[in-house]
């Protein structure tokens, strides 16, 4: 893993516990979000305005050994703040069950954007529900192996 720095846990005590477990466990434990029986990764970014370590979970939609960050927040008027890190910090540390590498970070656009998106609706049809709660593009962000 590439990034070093101080860890700032999340102020929301779900996204604390849930990462906690899952890398306690390598995955295996708390490997869902709550509400969904669908797996999930960790991903860890650099705060945007920090620069502390964040670490977030995320559903896991993957293509190929590539992973797709859906910054979805549940259909909600504004990006999760990790997006804005992904943006300022372009490489991140993701964690699929006990896999852990580094990731270089690009926001998707045109039909690159499009292919993913329908992927990621296949891989979990909710997404297309969130999107039709905000008037916002859902960014997506394409993680590949550095």
């Amino acid at each position: 893993m590439a990034l070093t720095g101080t860890y700032a846990p999340s102020a929301a005590e779900w996204v604390r516990n849930q990462v906690a477990d899952y890398e306690a466990s390598d995955g295996e434990k708390a490997g869902t979000l709550p509400g969904t029986s669908y797996p999930i990764v960790v991903i860890t970014s650099v705060g945007a305005k920090s620069g502390d370590l964040r670490k977030n979970p995320v559903m896991r939609v993957e293509r190929d050994g590539s992973y797709l960050a859906v910054a979805s927040k549940g259909g909600a008027p504004e990006d999760p703040a990790w997006a804005d890190n992904f943006r300022q910090h372009p490489e991140v540390d993701l964690q699929d069950k006990a896999e852990k590498h580094t990731y270089r970070v690009r926001e998707l656009s045109g039909e690159e954007r499009a292919d993913w998106w329908e992927h990621a609706v296949a891989t979990w049809s909710t997404y297309a529900e969130y999107q039709t709660k905000t008037d916002r593009e859902i960014p997506l962000f394409l993680l590949e192996r550095a």
